[in-house]
């Protein structure tokens, strides 16, 4: 289907996730002709998350993060809508299956995928749309290694910053990405890529991960939420004067068309920074419950997916076929699914969500039957888009139409 999101129209879906008892079985009966698992779609959720993320963004443009929607349909939807523009891949292979309806597109990692690297040296129409990111000789080593200059087109390159904090005392804050750190560095860089044959310096990216990706009002848990948000006012100052100052170095070597920044919890900070371009986001879309978290902005919960109940094996408890849907990161509870309609369940611990059953206990559970649906939400946006073929776009109280995943389409790049 062509997903139509209307960013033109007065919003007129009513916030009805904010009413749980309303919303869950709306969906169930919306989808109740749909066997298990299904994955859903709110299409009015979806467009709110998508007008808050431009809200918050207050004019920059947003790249969008494609590692967490992974769903074509929805991607090609919002760079129609004002606001987005162009893609953040997570590889080349995707890159290159998106370019085929994307104009605009970096991949956010570096590449060692000599079958895609071959393909883009060798097209035109690909090197000019399509950005590889850098932040070592090693990366250029690599690509010419597979095709050197003169045997190839001009590959179009992004410069990575690392943007993590060396905090005082805690030490490093962040991800460990690129080595590029100091301004100095970053400029060093960007000359030798200057100077080097058959490559072009066309962006900057630095992904502020200890300001973006954790939460600072974690539900039940005050005291990290304040050191989170302590940590956070402190980093967020310090990266924007570096940042600032490795943009200036670069650009003394390169006529930068981007400077990219962000993610989806960092959007209004990282708007404020002059020096940036365009932010970087996609979690917020979809809203994983990871970012329930957050003190400055709630997403609606627009993705989920519901399992079918087959047994109770006592009058306490009642088992789910599937669940294990486990998210990436740190293993923690926090990875877990959790589920969100009926409300009074619980996972057991001895067992938690498991590969193709899941016993839960609670208040509500002996009263669930086989065939009654469990809604759960991911704990991040993409992933969830890795176990469904497709999600059923629900509007109102109907399915309006189907949207299928990377999946779906038959592709798996990680």
């Amino acid at each position: 289907m062509a997903l139509d999101l209307r960013f033109d129209d007065p919003v007129t879906d009513a916030p009805a996730w904010l009413e749980p008892a309303r919303y869950w079985p709306a969906l169930t009966a919306a989808t109740r002709d749909l066997d298990a698992p299904v994955g859903a779609l709110h299409l009015g959720a979806l467009r709110h998350n998508a007008r808050d993320m431009t809200r918050r963004a207050a004019g920059t443009p947003i790249r969008i993060a494609s590692k967490s929607v992974r769903v074509r349909g929805v991607i090609e939807a919002l760079l129609e809508q004002p606001g987005y523009h162009g893609v953040l891949a997570y590889t080349l292979a995707e890159a290159l299956w998106l370019a085929d309806t994307v104009d605009d597109l970096v991949v956010g990692y570096p590449t060692a995928e000599r079958g895609g690297i071959r393909r883009l040296g060798g097209d035109p129409d690909l090197a000019s749309r399509i950005t590889l990111m850098v932040d070592s000789p090693q990366q250029l080593d690599l690509i010419d290694d597979v095709m050197p200059p003169g045997r190839r087109e001009e590959i179009r390159v992004c410069l990575e910053l690392d943007a993590s904090w060396e905090a005082p005392v805690l030490g490093h804050l962040g991800v460990h990405r690129s080595p590029v750190h100091d301004p100095a560095d970053a400029g060093a860089l960007a000359a030798y890529i200057a100077r080097r044959p058959g490559f072009r310096l066309v962006g900057m990216m630095s992904y502020e991960a200890q300001i973006a990706g954790v939460v600072n009002r974690p539900a039940g848990r005050p005291i990290d939420g304040a050191v989170n948000r302590w940590m956070q006012s402190r980093s967020m100052p310090e990266l924007v004067e570096r940042r600032g100052r490795a943009v200036a170095a670069v650009r003394e070597h390169a006529d930068l068309e981007f400077v990219n920044g962000g993610g989806t919890g960092s959007i209004e900070a990282t708007a404020a920074d002059a020096s940036v371009t365009e932010i970087a986001a996609g979690s917020g879309l979809f809203g994983g419950h990871l970012f329930d978290g957050y003190a400055h902005f709630t997403p609606a919960p627009a993705a989920a997916f519901a399992l079918d109940v087959v047994r109770s094996p006592s009058p306490r408890h009642a088992t789910i076929l599937g669940g294990g849907w486990i998210a990436s990161g740190p293993p923690a509870v926090d990875r877990l699914p959790r589920m969100v309609w009926p409300e009074g369940l619980a996972m057991i611990a001895r067992e938690s969500a498991g590969e193709v059953q899941t016993p839960v206990t609670g208040r509500a559970a002996g009263r669930l039957r086989a065939g009654d649906r469990v809604w759960f939400r991911h704990t991040k946006s993409g992933e969830l888009s890795e176990h469904l073929n497709a999600f059923a776009v629900v509007e109102g109280d109907e399915v309006v139409g189907e949207l299928p995943t990377y999946r779906g389409e038959g592709k798996a790049f990680l």
